[in-house]
């Protein structure tokens, strides 16, 4: 209660209306398993675009497992274009990456490409360019192009001055008017200082062998000019995977410096993300060290002002990433030992938004004779996170090329009422190979769920919608065939003459009928996670009737919307749902030990899965 102390007038504010719930998203979509780039570990990647997907975690060109002895459909990209095309909007994405079997050997730096330029004899610094992930797109290009500025020294002699230079760059001093034989110029590192007695700004020149010298002492008839670096990277194999990088410098002591910009470590994800590659020179060197490594080629050029950019330019090529083994069981479940670097599912744990989760690709057996069980294992692990987790569902991948016994055979082997099964794979004309190729369809109902989730909402059943960029299905099932697969929970994809490829099922892998619907599990899902998150504020409030009322109006109110909206069975509200909660919810016991129950019932939408019209004959002179 506020204090009144003191005559006067008190001015307060006060509600006079609940609280309200606001339903939340159920149509971002998580989806984990093997690329060719990117991170492996810590928060899942958010793309909203098959383009940013690229850009990140590299192309759709296929995957090299084994050292190149098992190549295979790079599945997880290719799901993530199904998934954009076909309406979904936002995808996280948990890169699984598993390192070669070595056989004990160091494999610390496995899959990380590399490339290198090495110096003459009298300058030994060496500096490498290295892929910030694993991955056989960490195969980069990476060119560097030198340029000089105009002169920078200013003032008269014993005072001169640097205009627009930073502390650590590094400089050119040479004849003003181009390099000469006699003279190519020299490259420093500039150290900003104070004078005190002089009040004014010194600055100390640092050789390559840390010589140093002032400002002061350049001659007249020199120019300073700063050396700066273009960085150009490029995958070789995806043109549309290029990032450019202007304006940088090489000494170390530069805040703008090819170390500092490309670090190991640095500030953000996002920064990581956008910088696919790390610099790395040796320990100590300095920037006209690193500047003869690196440029020993094309530094007399440097000056010349018909030199070209190409004749001003070298380029290191990164080589020896691979994509690793075949990701197995193990990965998918993921690893949490580092709260900060989780992988696998354990990574989406902590992403709330996600509503919907898949492993494209996990189901793919090829040639392998053993492929089978830890397909098996790993439909378990996303059953069991989806389940863990509550408001999920996981969207599973019938093995590829299987007839009804096996599709039927490992449906058997599952049961949640957090989970569908569809079948069989879809086929699409790859745009790398030309070719047309089979995907799990799990890529396309991910999307396709999103897209009926905004275009008509979650209590529809995701169903009879067309699956964009289908050119067929491994098997055309019929109607018969059908009959045997539905009623066990295998959701089918079938094609329709004049209506196209079509999903033609909304059953969960659920034994319990109650949750035999995809659309009844989501919408509940749906339901339970609003109330939820649109209730927090009832958490150590007063436990009492007038909590009871303000609880109970808030999630009528919100019902009562669902209702109007028709999400929900009945004629008049109290036929479509009630919420009680009052002394008849909670017992004494309850209230002592801080307990709130409120007891909600909906009478949710279903399917109309079988339409049937019965038709018979009719006479004019029959009676109705």
């Amino acid at each position: 209660m506020p204090e009144y102390l003191a005559p006067g007038v008190y001015i307060e504010e006060t509600s006079y209306r609940a609280k309200t719930i606001e339903g939340v998203s159920t149509s971002t979509a998580g989806f984990v398993g093997p690329a060719r780039f990117g991170p492996t570990s810590g928060v899942p990647e958010l793309v909203t675009s098959f383009a940013e997907f690229e850009r990140k975690f590299g192309g759709m060109e296929p995957l090299e497992f084994e050292e190149g002895a098992n190549t295979q459909t790079n599945f997880l990209a290719q799901a993530v274009r199904a998934f954009f095309d076909n309406g979904g909007v936002r995808l996280y994405i948990a890169r699984l990456y598993q390192k070669l079997d070595s056989s004990g050997e160091d494999i610390s730096a496995q899959g990380y490409a590399a490339g290198a330029l090495a110096s003459a004899e009298s300058q030994p610094t060496l500096v490498t360019f290295r892929a910030r992930y694993p991955g056989k797109a960490g195969n980069l290009r990476v060119t560097v192009t030198a340029q000089l500025t105009a002169d920078v020294k200013t003032g008269q002699a014993g005072e001169y001055a640097l205009k627009g230079v930073s502390d650590g760059d590094t400089v050119w001093i040479g004849p003003r008017t181009g390099p000469s034989s006699a003279n190519a110029g020299t490259l420093y590192w500039a150290e900003r200082g104070f004078d005190d007695a002089e009040e004014r700004v010194i600055w100390t020149l640092h050789d390559e062998a840390e010589n140093e010298t002032s400002l002061d002492d350049v001659s007249s008839d020199d120019a300073v000019r700063v050396l700066t670096v273009t960085v150009q990277v490029v995958d070789p194999d995806n043109d549309r995977r290029s990032a450019l990088f202007e304006g940088l410098t090489l000494d170390p002591h530069s805040a703008t410096s090819l170390s500092s910009y490309f670090a190991e470590e640095l500030s953000n994800r996002s920064h990581a993300l956008a910088r696919p590659v790390i610099f790395e020179p040796t320990e100590g060197a300095n920037g006209p060290r690193i500047a003869g490594a690196l440029l020993g080629g094309v530094l007399d050029r440097l000056a010349d002002r018909k030199a070209s950019a190409a004749q001003r330019r070298v380029t290191v090529s990164l080589t020896g990433g691979d994509d690793g083994d075949r990701p197995t069981q193990a990965a998918y479940a993921g690893n949490d030992d580092d709260p900060a670097a989780k992988t696998g599912l354990k990574a989406f744990e902590d992403m709330a938004e996600i509503s919907i989760v898949a492993a494209p690709g996990y189901s793919y057996v090829g040639t392998s004779t053993s492929w089978g069980d830890q397909a098996l294992a790993i439909a378990g692990n996303l059953v069991s996170h989806a389940e863990t987790m509550r408001y999920r569902i996981a969207v599973l991948d019938a093995p590829e090329a299987q007839d009804l016994t096996g599709v039927q055979e490992f449906r058997g082997q599952l049961d949640s009422s957090h989970a569908a099964l569809y079948y069989p794979w879809v086929q699409i004309l790859d745009s790398v190979s030309n070719a047309q190729i089979a995907l799990p369809p799990s890529g396309f109902m991910a999307g396709i769920y999103a897209r009926n989730d905004v275009q008509k909402g979650v209590h529809k059943a995701p169903a009879n919608e067309v699956v964009t960029g289908a050119l067929g299905f491994e098997v055309l099932l019929n109607k018969a065939q059908q009959d045997i697969l539905n009623p066990n929970g295998i959701n089918c994809l079938r094609f329709f003459e004049g209506r196209g490829y079509r999903v033609w099922g909304a059953r969960t892998i659920s034994s319990d009928p109650e949750w035999k619907y995809v659309n009844l599990r989501r919408y509940f899902a749906y339901l339970e996670r609003s109330i939820e998150r649109g209730t927090q504020w009832v958490v150590f409030e007063n436990n009492g009737p007038t909590l009871w009322a303000n609880v109970k109006r808030t999630i009528e109110d919100f019902l009562f919307n669902e209702w109007k909206s028709d999400h929900l069975l009945g004629e008049k509200p109290e036929d479509a749902y009630f919420v009680r909660c009052d002394r008849s919810t909670m017992s004494q016991n309850d209230l002592d030990n801080g307990r709130l129950i409120c007891l909600i019932g909906v009478a949710p939408l279903r399917p109309a899965e079988f339409v049937i019209f019965r038709i018979g004959q009719w006479t004019g002179s029959a009676k109705s």
